[in-house]
């Protein structure tokens, strides 16, 4: 294990960085290389990590690292977002707006279908941060086909509003309806939690490749869970 300070730092964004202070300890060791790879923060023999994006790009990293250490991945959901855009040329000031999309711990099945079975290694854990942040935009006119050309320059982060581990499979039996309401199809699912359905058919991919629910047969073309 060693002092790489300068690695884990290089194209650091606003909101891994503000996430990264906010979970620190002051005995915290931070971007350490462990086996080859840069950690964001070292707490005693847990290693954590902080992912503000994709969960896929860190599969090997984890699959890895948790056959020897206990892993922590800290992963921010905005419960709260507020949209900035950069001004035109000519313009003084950027625009800000509420944004009406909500974010909810349901959402953590967007990244965790990259890796499900992790949740059932001993050295795993998720934590699930809820917050309140500001996403910033500049135009850019070679990509007016999407958001009529808006992209995300940056997060910042505003506020954290709570946390949830989730430190083994059997935390995720929160997600599964109450009895009344199975067997249940992924529609179901998506009622029940309010989330699109294509987010309710990844949670329903997770709890099932981890055993957590059962398909028991079909409701015309859809799968029925148990």
């Amino acid at each position: 294990m060693s002092d790489s300070p300068e690695i884990g730092l290089l194209n650091e964004k606003p909101l891994h960085a503000a996430l990264k202070a906010w979970y620190a300890r002051p005995t915290d060791r931070l971007e350490q290389v462990v086996d080859g790879f840069v950690i964001d923060i070292v707490r005693g023999e847990l290693l954590i990590e902080i992912q503000t994006g994709n969960f896929a790009s860190l599969r090997r990293k984890l699959r890895v690292l948790v056959e020897k250490y206990p892993v922590r991945l800290v992963y921010p959901i905005a419960a709260e977002k507020w949209i900035v855009k950069r001004p035109f040329p000519g313009h003084t000031a950027p625009s800000r707006r509420k944004s009406p999309v909500r974010g909810s711990y349901a959402h953590l099945f967007q990244q965790l279908v990259s890796f499900p079975a992790l949740l059932a290694h001993p050295n795993f854990s998720l934590d699930v941060v809820l917050i309140q942040e500001e996403e910033w935009r500049y135009h850019d006119s070679s990509r007016a086909w999407r958001r009529r050309g808006w992209r995300t320059e940056e997060r910042r982060l505003l506020a954290v509003l709570e946390t949830r581990l989730f430190a083994g499979r059997e935390d995720l039996l929160i997600f599964i309806p109450p009895e009344e309401k199975r067997p249940f199809t992924t529609a179901d699912l998506a009622s029940y939690h309010h989330i699109p359905r294509p987010l309710a058919q990844k949670m329903a991919y997770c709890l099932h490749h981890i055993n957590l629910v059962q398909r028991i047969g079909k409701q015309g073309n859809a799968y029925l869970y148990a």
